[in-house]
């Protein structure tokens, strides 16, 4: 039923929880992981100028980090994993990625906020690859974490 499973990453324990069960659908059905993580613009654009260079870098070392320590669990569990770091908006880049790749689901974490927790954080990447992608979204809620 799935052959190729996307998962966002942010290098954080609750992407670990949603990776385990993304893992286990994917060993399940012999499909492949695809593990993305975008390096979101605002967190760099909001530097100031001296420091943007080292932001970005800082950011694109911990991406890195992220998807390697996801290929290594893939590969520990016996799929096949492609990896891919982009730069852009967090929920749009997963949605074109999810495109460009034919995903069949996208495995993502939310916290579960709701009413001022929510609107305080702008809203969920999550919720808005729900809203605005056409994938299956399988959503763990990683609340708690």
């Amino acid at each position: 039923m799935y052959d190729a499973i996307l998962v966002p990453t942010d290098g954080s324990t609750g992407t670990a929880r949603t990776l385990d069960h993304a893992l286990s659908i994917a060993a399940d059905n012999e499909a492949t992981l695809y593990v993305l993580y975008v390096l979101d613009n605002r967190q760099y654009r909001a530097a100031a100028p001296e420091t943007k260079e080292e932001v970005i870098g800082s950011l694109r070392e911990e991406g890195e980090r992220a998807l390697e320590d996801a290929a290594v669990r893939a590969r520990d569990a016996g799929v096949e994993v492609v990896t891919e770091l982009r730069q852009g908006i967090p929920h749009k880049d997963i949605i074109e990625y999810a495109d460009e790749a034919d995903i069949d689901l996208i495995a993502m974490g939310t916290h579960g906020r709701t009413g001022r927790d929510r609107i305080a954080t702008l809203g969920s990447v999550t919720q808005r690859v729900v809203q605005n992608g056409d994938r299956p979204v399988l959503v763990v809620n990683i609340g708690g974490e």
